[in-house]
Order: C-alpha cells, then structure tokens, then sequence
C-alpha cells in the first residue's frame, strides 16, 4: 500500500510491506494482545462513548503490578516471609542504621500497629533485635541480626535478577523513559495528601 502521492505508507518499504520496529501510520494503533485489551474491547462494546484511555495505562500498570509482585513473592514464601515483613528487614537494611518503630513505619509506609506486629514475629524469629533507649524507656532501636541481614542480602539479588529479566523486553533507552515516566507520575500520586498507611 502507498501513500497518496505515489510513495511507500509510513512504517512501509517500497514494496509496502511493513518495517520491523517502525512506527505506525499516523491514525492506526498497534495491534495489543493482552488481557487488559480484552477488557477494553468488552467496555467500548457496551459503552461505545467511555473513554476507556485511562484504563490502557492504569489497568496495565496494575495487572504488571500484580504479576510481578506474584513471581517475587515466591523466594519469600520460601523463607518463610511476607512482603510487608521483608520490606522491614529490606529498610533496615539498606539504612544501614537502627531505626525506631515509627522510623520505619514512615520508610514502609504503614501504620504503627502494623509495625509492631510485624516486628514481634521478626524478633522472635532472630532477624531483628531491639535496643532499648537509655533516656527514654519507651522508645526501641531496632536493628537486623546476622540472620536477618544475611537473609535480605540472599533474596535480594534474586529478585533483581529477575526484574532485570523482565525488562530486557525493552531496550535501554525505553527502560529510561519508562522509569522517568512513572516517577513523574508517582510523584504527582505522592503529592496527594490523604493516602493512608496498610
């Protein structure tokens, strides 16, 4: 197929077979097999008018979310850890420092009492090991154990081995402007007041 003027179609050789890796022609959309299509495609067929826009980011970023978190939830299962739990050890651990309860409730995003209870089944299990403050008796420092730290430094690798994996689908450059874009929306997301803590 040419364009009107006698010459190939964008995204076309001479001959008007398609170039791999070009961009297609002004007005077509790349062909997109995957779940979140499909229930675009059920959503335009009952509402014809619904911008269905956001939902080709926001449900993609969230069904990547999940099947990501599923497959790096597994070496955590293997130890015998939930997410919340590891994300304890890992801010302990890549502070470098003791941290108080409330400390760390802010770097894990999570309400107090979550904390505690997590830090509870984290101490009685010897990855983490609280100090008790010589000015003030209700305040704890908490740090990891030999265990724990070792523990965090065995997961870790593998989970970033992983996402490395992942992402080799896109090229450097798209790895860039993926991370640049999602940070310009995560910091929009942030800036919102009101978020609770789980």
């Amino acid at each position: 197929m040419t364009a009107t003027d006698g010459g190939p179609m964008p995204g076309s050789d001479a001959t008007g077979r398609p170039v791999p890796g070009a961009a297609p022609a002004a007005g077509t959309e790349p062909a997109r097999d995957d779940t979140v299509s499909a229930v675009v495609r059920q959503w335009r067929a009952v509402h014809p008018r619904l911008d269905t826009g956001p939902m080709e980011i926001i449900g993609r970023i969230n069904r990547c979310a999940a099947l990501l978190q599923q497959a790096e939830d597994a070496p955590l299962r293997r130890a015998g850890l939930s997410r919340p739990e590891f994300d304890l050890l890992g801010a302990l651990r890549r502070t470098g420092h003791e941290l108080t309860p409330g400390e760390l409730a802010r770097e894990t995003f999570s309400s107090g009492a979550a904390v505690t209870k997590r830090l509870k089944q984290l101490t009685e299990r010897g990855l983490v090991e609280r100090r008790g403050d010589t000015r003030d008796r209700r305040v704890a420092h908490l740090r990891l154990t030999d265990a724990g730290r070792d523990l965090v430094d065995g997961i870790l690798p593998e989970q970033l081995a992983y996402e490395t994996a992942v992402l080799s689908v896109l090229p450097p450059d798209g790895q860039d402007e993926l991370a640049g874009l999602l940070a310009g929306l995560l910091t929009r997301l942030e800036g919102r007041a009101g978020l609770p803590p789980v």
